[in-house]
This record gives C-alpha cells, structure tokens and sequence, in this order.
C-alpha cells in the first residue's frame, strides 16, 4: 500500500504498447473527445424544468370571482368617465394580480437549489494535467480527481483510491462513512448503490470525509443519483392546504349564492326601473357585500402574523398557509439522525473486559485503568479527520490525557494502513523518540479480532461485550496495540503483532427536548414515526429512549420493498419506527400515510428528503445541516433544528385556527348588513346606498383591521389536549355559520 500521501494517479508505461485504459487513466479525455461528448451528454446540471408560464398564472387569476367583480366595476365606471372609482378599482385588480404573480414564482425554487448543489468546482484530468473547471463542464469519460472534504461533482467509477470514505446521507440517510474501493474492469452498465460499504460508485453531491483517488464518470446531469431524485421532486405537485381549501370552498358557497341574487337585483332593477346600468352597478355592489373576499385576506393576515409569532421560537414558515396545517397534523414523520439526535458523535463506554467505563465525554476523570485503550484509539485515529468517531475520540484524548505520558506530540506517523473491504480496521504506525515503531489499530470488532489472532473462546467473548454495547444503540469499536521492529515496514497489518486492548463505544446523543416534545405530541393526539437508514437494533434503543411506541414492532427498508400497498397502509396504522429505509421508500410512507387519511408532517435535510417533503402536507427542513434542496422543498425550516420547536408550532397553529375561525364568524355577521343596506333600499324603491367603491373599502379596509383582535385572542387552556381536528372538519359548521347569520341579521335590523 502506498504511503499516506501518494497521489491515487500512477505513472504506467509510456511505450507504445501501452494498454488504452492505462492510457486514459493518466491522460484524460482529450479536446476533441470533451468537446463531443458535451453535445451528445449536455451540461452537467439539471435541464430548466418547464415552469409555469405567465398567461397561465393569469389565467387563474382572471378566474377568481372577485376579481371578474373587480375588473367589471373597473370598467363601466372607466366607461361612464368616472375616472377617480374606476382608477381605485382597477388598482385593486393589478394588485390581487401582483400578489399571486409573486406566489408562483416562489414554487419555482426548489429546483435551482438542487442545480446549484449539483454544480461545485471539479478537479479532472485532461490532456495529461490536472485541470479545474465548472462542475457543469464535465462529460462521461472524464477523470475526476477526489479528495478529503469536497464534494463529488458527478457520478462516478472509482479506478484509482487511498483510504477514500465518503458520506452518503444526503442519499441514504444513514450517517456513517462508506468505504470505496476501485473497480478495475469495464464500466459499461455501472450505476452502484449509495451506502454500499465496499463498493466503487461514487455519487454526485456526496461528500469525501477521508482519502483521496481517481474515479471515471458515468453519468452527468440529470442521469445521476441526485437527477434523478430532482426529476421526481419536479413531478410532485404541492398540495393545496387544508385551510386554503377550506376558505375557498366557503368562498364558492358564498359566491354562488351572490351570483344568483346579484343577477336577480339586476334583473329586478332593469325591468322595474328601466335603469340597466345602475342595476349592474347596484348588482355587482351586491355580490361584492355578499362574496365574503376578506376570508382570503383575513386569512393571509392570521398566517403572516403566525409566521412572524413562530419565527420569534426559531421557526421560519416559507409558507405561512401551513402554519394552520401544523396545526391539525396527525403524524409527525421524523428523521432520526439530527432531528430525534444531535448529529454528533460521543464516546459513551470504554471496555477493557475486567472493566467498563461510563460516561465518556462527560467525564471530569477518566480512571488509568483505560489510559492506554483511550491513548492507542487517539493513535489509530486520523488528526484532522472529518470523520464523527475520530473527532470524538481526539476530543476525548485532549480533554482527560493532556499532560500524561499517554499523549505523543513528538512521535511522527511512518505509515497508514486504511480500511478495505478485506479488513474493516485502521492502522497506523508512530515513530517513537527511542526509534521503536508503534503500531495502533481500531475497527470493526471482528476485524480486530482476526489482527489479534484471538482463539475462538476470546473472539466469543469480545463478541457478547460488543452486543451488549451495541443494544443498547451504541455503534462500537475495537482497539489494539503492537510493536514491530522491522524494516521495511510489512504490507499488510496481519504481519504485525497486535494485542487487544479494549471497546471505545459511541452514541448520537438523543436532544435534550426530544423526550418531552414526544410526550406532548401523544397527549395532542399526533403519532410519531421515526425513519432511520440504521439497524433495527440501533433504531430500537433510540426509539426506547425517545418514549417512542415500539408495541407495533419495526418495519425493516426490504420488508417495506416486499409489501403491497394495501398492506403497507395497513403497517403504517400501528408501526412507529422504520429501520433501514431507502430515499424512494420515505416517499412511498409518506402516501400511505396520507392515503390512510393522515395529515402527515416530515422532516428531513439531505437530498433524498426533498421528494418526501414536498408531498407531505408540511415539510420540514433542518436550517443549519440542511441542503438548500430540502430548505426549498420544505414548507417549515426549523432554524435551530430543535425538535420541541416543532411542538410549539403545533401549539401555534391549533391556536392560529381557533382565533381565525372566530374572525371567519365574525365576517359572515358583518356581510349580512352590508349585503341588506346594498338590496333593501332597492326593494323599497329607494335609490341605492353601496356603491362598489364603498364595498371595497368597508370590505378590504375595516373588516380586516377589526379581525385583528381575535389574532391576538390567546390561546384555549386545553388547546394541547384535544385530539386533532378531522381532516374534513369545515372551517365554520353549520351551527356557528347559523350563529355568524343571526348575529348579522340582529346588527343589521
């Protein structure tokens, strides 16, 4: 094996004879290769999706009645010379325009953030030289150069590789690093699978946490692993919500009503009078006071006003609409790593057979019996890695072995043997001040044991201590200690003596509010599903600590992949935790739980999360460790990823339609004397009261100004009590329409 530093690219013969792949390995594509292969492949970036055009989005806006009202009283008014009523009319109209304009072109953004995250700088090999260009100008064929923190451009074969891990949860879900290892055949037909441990696919937006090497591209744009998730985010439809709705059905009541009575005024009008023209107008005044416009309005108020209430707790609603639905959510899917945990590493156990340590990072004092196992892990770990167990464990080392005999800051590495797929362990060898070579491994605890050449009793018995760590969700590595004096040094680590030294086991630290959050959630009625990319035995220790319901048992990623769609809606009525689950399969959750009738909330931060929050009724992004894809596919970004703040916006917005509901009653009492004072006068023969102009500014001006005070209406005591509202729960009922009615009747006599 190389030394730690080589560069992945080997000089080959240079004779004629010279095999082609050898050839392109240190070459490259040439000119003209690149410059066909860019026609025939395109830009490494995600095509323009076909957006919504202009005339379309008017279109629907010239469909909404009020607007029709609007734009018709404009008009006559425009007509007969009043210029001062129809100006103001008509600048309603161009602002109901503006305003929905403005809408659409925000749902056009979750796209162009999957493009740019597609599309860093690269580093290939053309022509013999190493090169770096736009990310977007790289073609299949090309020779890609990786190394420790950047992310892959492109999807790609791995022909050449050093200790080279990367990490795939943007695509799987699962947090630790996957090993690759070169491929030194054909290509042709390659795609690989993300999270495949050992294998030669590397994937574009994926991040290198360790080594460096060469790879071969496969697939650019819209072919790659990423593409193709932003195909089906482009294919999915955002979903009205529950309250949008709701508000526009009780428009259509209400102006369909208005219709019919306004033509019938007119009509009256014209053939009593002979007046056509007022008729129109004392007809359209009517259906103005009669549709109940402000419900939109009113509605837009509330839920700016939610949105600004959640962001003073840390939660930005990017669609203030679904601060409501948050309100009424039933399931609450959740993400384990970073959402239910912290995302971050900690050493939990020390084990070094006879005894065992708690407490890890929070020891104060760590006792000597486990100096020596903490001291060769620090030396089996790579400095400066981004790797969370390294880091862990070098903080740990700083912290309680500072100032002893057991850290080396003058020993220098000599040699690095990384990980394989042959041997899941990491050795390194340390050149001491008295010239001994120190060698220090850790890994896979089977793999450990090979390197110790442990009898089979011993292997069995590290074996029962490494199941008792990882029950109880920990994720546990093995450590050992050599010493050699030969020289050269050996090319495989079995050649060095090894004796085992002890466990190092590590948690993902549940959130501290986790707990609390999911006991309030049970009592407000909401189920809380977690989906993981990790074990079922890791899943279940989390999902225990978290007081998650795991009375339903876990659904394994392919036990999922074997059920029909009957079935799997039947699953999801009683499982809580789903262990290995792929990208395309959170999606496929997500519709059977709406498909059950559920009102589903998800939260997620990678790539793969953006399908399945976008068909969910609310998507919620992470703000701090989530990809600009799933920010802009989400509705809500919790901006310190704090899981209790998704309770609190539960809370927000059971609140938001408790108060909006009371403003609703409010509008339907307030349109009963408007709509008499714009007919009965006429009924008596009188000339008539309201003009469309007067209706406007009653209707656009007061009635949302006084509909202020029920926003500020405080919450009920019991608010997070009760069981969600039914999803076909009407935003007014019957009974309290009829309430709304009678009080309008009363204020209007």
């Amino acid at each position: 094996m190389a030394a730690i530093h080589s560069n992945p690219i080997t000089n080959g013969p240079t004779d004629d004879q010279e095999p082609q792949s050898v050839r392109r390995l240190r070459n490259g594509l040439n000119a003209a290769e690149i410059k066909e292969r860019f026609v025939a492949f395109g830009p490494n970036e995600l095509p323009e999706t076909e957006r919504r055009s202009f005339l379309r989005t008017m279109g629907g806006v010239f469909a909404e009645p009020m607007f029709l009202l609007l734009a018709a009283a404009a008009a006559i008014y425009l007509i007969i010379g009043d210029l001062v009523e129809g100006v103001v009319l008509a600048g309603f109209a161009a602002l109901s325009i503006f305003l929905v304009v403005i809408q659409e072109r925000r749902s056009e953004k979750a796209l162009d953030a999957l493009r740019a995250l597609g599309a860093p700088r690269a580093r290939v090999i053309r022509d013999g030289a190493e090169t770096h260009i736009p990310a977007r100008q790289i073609v299949p064929g090309d020779m890609l150069l990786v190394s420790e923190g950047e992310r892959i451009a492109a999807d790609a074969i791995v022909r050449r590789a050093q200790e080279l891990t990367l990490d795939e949860s943007l695509l799987t879900g699962e947090g630790a690093p996957v090993y690759k290892s070169p491929l030194e055949g054909d290509i042709a037909g390659t795609t690989g699978v993300a999270g495949d441990n050992s294998g030669t696919s590397l994937f574009a937006g994926t991040l290198v946490v360790r080594g460096h090497g060469l790879a071969e591209v496969f697939a650019t744009g819209l072919s790659t692993a990423a593409g193709r998730i932003g195909a089906s985010l482009a294919a999915i439809e955002t979903e009205p919500t529950l309250l949008q709705r709701a508000v526009a059905r009780l428009v259509r009541i209400f102006g369909g009503i208005a219709l019919l009575v306004s033509l019938a005024l007119i009509l009256f009008y014209g053939l009593t009078r002979g007046d056509w023209l007022q008729g129109v107008l004392a007809g359209i005044a009517l259906a103005m006071g009669m549709l109940p416009e402000e419900f939109p309005m009113v509605l837009v108020i509330f839920l700016a006003l939610g949105a600004w209430r959640l962001a003073q707790i840390k939660v930005l609603a990017r669609r203030p609409a679904v601060v409501e639905t948050l309100g009424a959510a039933t399931v609450l899917c959740v993400d384990k790593t970073g959402t239910l945990t912290e995302n971050r590493m900690r050493i939990r156990a020390l084990d070094i057979g006879a005894e065992r340590f708690e407490g890890g990072d929070d020891a104060s004092q760590l006792p000597e019996a486990f100096h020596t196992l903490l001291e060769f892990a620090s030396l089996a770990a790579r400095t400066g890695s981004f790797d969370p167990m390294d880091r862990a464990i070098h903080r740990l080392a700083n912290e309680t072995l500072t100032g002893t005999e057991h850290m080396h800051a003058d020993w220098s590495l000599q040699r690095e043997y990384g990980v394989s797929a042959e041997l899941l362990a990491m050795s390194q060898v340390w050149f001491d001040e008295a010239g001994l070579s120190t060698v220090a491994s850790k890994g896979a605890p089977e793999a450990i044991a090979d390197l110790c050449h442990l009898t089979s009793e011993a292997r069995q018995a590290l074996l029962r201590r490494v199941h008792s760590l990882a029950e109880r969700g920990l994720r546990v590595l093995a450590v050992a200690r050599g010493q050699t004096t030969r020289n050269p040094l050996p090319d495989n680590p079995h050649d060095f003596d090894f004796s085992l030294l002890g466990l190092v086991a590590f948690e993902d630290p549940l959130r501290s509010t986790v707990r609390n959050a999911i006991d309030e959630s049970r009592r407000a009625g909401i189920k809380v599903v977690m989906l993981t990319g990790d074990y079922p035995a890791t899943a279940a220790a989390i999902a225990k600590e978290a007081g998650l319901d795991l009375s339903g048992g876990i659904i394994t990623g392919p036990q999922m992949a074997a059920m029909d769609d009957v079935t799997l809606r039947a699953s999801v009525t009683r499982c809580r935790v789903f262990a290995r689950i792929l990208p395309e399969q959170k999606l496929r959750l997500v519709e059977a739980l709406k498909d059950h009738g559920e009102v589903v909330a998800m939260t997620g931060d990678g790539v793969n999360d953006a399908p399945a929050l976008k068909a969910a009724h609310i998507g919620i992004a992470m703000g701090v460790r989530g990809t600009d894809v799933a920010r802009e596919a989400a509705s809500i970004v919790l901006l310190d990823e704090d899981f209790g703040r998704i309770v609190a916006g539960v809370r927000a917005g059971r609140r938001i339609f408790e108060n909006l509901r009371k403003a609703m009653i409010y509008i339907t009492a307030i349109h009963v004397p408007i709509a008499g004072l714009g007919l009965v006068p006429i009924l008596l023969g009188m000339p008539p009261m309201l003009y469309p102009l007067h209706v406007v500014l009653i209707e656009m001006v007061v009635d949302p100004i006084s509909s202020l005070a029920f926003e500020n209406e405080p919450e009920e005591s019991d608010i997070m009590d009760r069981s969600p509202r039914p999803i076909d729960e009407p935003l007014i009922s019957m009974s309290q329409l009829t309430i709304g009615l009678a009080q309008g009747f009363g204020l209007f006599f």
